[in-house]
Order: structure tokens, then sequence, then C-alpha cells
């Protein structure tokens, strides 16, 4: 069995058709049939069903054919992997973060980098949890901070901090003094992520608000923490959000009170691809742990 068997076997299982497949291999129909017949008497398995009027996959073809393009992205993945090596860990290494979770210790982080790495573009992105997952398992990301929970066993994982929540408010709109207050805001407006953007963070707003007894007035959503803390700052309503990231939106006419009566986390992680580990990504994740502690 040679690669371009199972070049050719894979485009006739997505065009179903000799006459197309061949057009897309730049060779004549005759070649095709015998590579795909050649294959199927060394596996020992018939892939495909033909007759003049149809080309459709077996039952043993369409296994065959999801277990195969998984091999073509683990070479392609080892191809990746193997030019890395090869550049000496020069090139472009990409991180992402969620808006909620920048800080100094991000653009710390990077002037570390730069100055270990010199060799190294480091380009760095806003990308939501959601689309850093997708992105983190085909290889197009190579160092995530995401908001758990994480369902991917193609992602490894490391805890960086637990966040605890905070409700923001105007101090000259909203002469709040404690956390009790809270139940008093239920006719009052809130500022909530958007729910889509960040559905399990979402959830989490709408759990604190039950514990005080009230559904929350979502009249304002945002995709951006800076604009969440910016409508708050101009007195368009009250937010919830992770107690971090005030150290990086330290306003003065923003108040805030922790909320420690309601046992909810969220836990921030440091994400790589778990078969595309690198040096830079463990030196950057040992970094961040280190400047938490």
């Amino acid at each position: 069995m040679e690669l371009r068997h199972l070049k050719y076997f894979l485009k006739l299982a997505e065009e179903l058709s000799f006459i197309r497949a061949a057009e897309k291999l730049f060779i004549s129909q005759p070649p095709l049939s015998r590579q795909i017949k050649e294959l199927e008497i060394e596996i020992g398995a018939q892939l495909f069903e033909r007759n003049n009027k149809r080309v459709a996959l077996t039952e043993a073809g369409k296994f065959y054919e999801k277990e195969m393009r998984e091999v073509f992205r683990n070479i392609e993945r080892i191809n990746i992997k193997t030019k890395q090596i090869s550049e000496n860990q020069s090139g472009e290494f990409r991180i992402a973060y969620v808006s909620s979770t920048f800080s100094g210790d991000i653009s710390t982080l990077i002037q570390f980098l730069s100055k270990e790495y010199p060799f190294v573009n480091f380009r760095l992105y806003e990308v939501p949890t959601v689309k850093q997952i997708k992105a983190l398992e085909e290889f197009k990301i190579d160092l995530g901070i995401i908001r758990a929970p994480l369902n991917s066993h193609k992602i490894a994982a490391q805890l960086w901090f637990k966040d605890s929540f905070s409700l923001v408010f105007n101090k000259n709109l909203y002469p709040i003094q404690s956390e009790q207050e809270i139940k008093n805001l239920d006719e009052t407006t809130f500022v909530f992520f958007n729910k889509d953007y960040s559905p399990q963070y979402y959830n989490n707003l709408l759990e604190i608000c039950a514990h005080f007894g009230f559904v929350p007035k979502v009249v304002h959503e945002s995709n951006n923490i800076s604009s969440i803390i910016q409508l708050v700052k101009n007195g368009l309503g009250v937010s919830i959000v992770p107690t971090n990231i005030l150290k990086s939106h330290n306003y003065p006419e923003i108040g805030y009170i922790e909320i420690k009566s309601v046992n909810l986390f969220t836990d921030i992680l440091l994400v790589t691809p778990r078969e595309h580990q690198s040096e830079i990504a463990q030196k950057a994740i040992d970094f961040l742990i280190k400047k938490q502690q």
C-alpha cells in the first residue's frame, strides 16, 4: 500500500464519481479504478458499491474513510511539528485569551517571551472560549487562556487561578454599601455578557442573581468586558463580573463588592493542544502560574 492509494480512495469517497475524482486527481479513470481495486484487495474489504449509475461507500468504506482522514490529519500535525523543530523555535507563536482574563500579567508574559525567544513573533488575540477550543484542536492557536468548562480530549489544561465574582456599579448612581443590598436590585438594569458568546458565564450570573431572589433585568449585552465596564461607568446599569478584571479596570466612578455568600467560582485555564506541546508554551505556563502565586 502506498500513500497515493489512500489519496485516491479519499478523493473518490469525497466525489462518489470516478469521472469527477479522476479529473480532480489529474489522472484517467482506468488507473484510478485499478488503484482502488488494488487497495480493496490488499485490505481484504470492498470499500465501494459501484455500477453504471452510482458509486457509494460500503459500511466498511465509511469506517475506512473516517479513520484515514484522521491519519492524514495526524500526518499534517507531524509535518507542522517537524517544521517547528527544524526552525529551532523561530516563526510565530499564537496566544489567545478571553477578554475577561486580560491583565497586566499577560502583557508581562509577552515581554518575557520576547526576550527569551527574540526570533519568534508573538501574536495575541482576543477569542471567546468556544472558538478557542476549536482553534486549539485545529492547531491554529499555540496557547489559550479560557474559562472552564473544557470538554475536549485533544486539549491539555492547567489551572491558572480560581476567580470569584463581584458586583460592579457607578458609585454616584448606586450608593451600595454591602453585599446584602444586591437583593434590592431586582428592578435595576443589568449589563451582561452575551449568552451565545459565553453561555457558562451567563448562566453563572443568573445563578448568582437567583441566590439573591430575583431574575436580572438584562437590558444591555456585550461580548467584551471593557465594554461592560464602560457601560457601567457611564451609568447604564450594574453588572456582575469576575473579580480579577477589576485590577485592570480601576476607575474612580466604579465601585465593586465581592460576592462571598455564593460559593461560585470560575476556573481560568491555560490550555494547549495535547498533541502539539512546545517548549515556549510550557515556559509561558510556568511564568503565568508563578506570577499568580
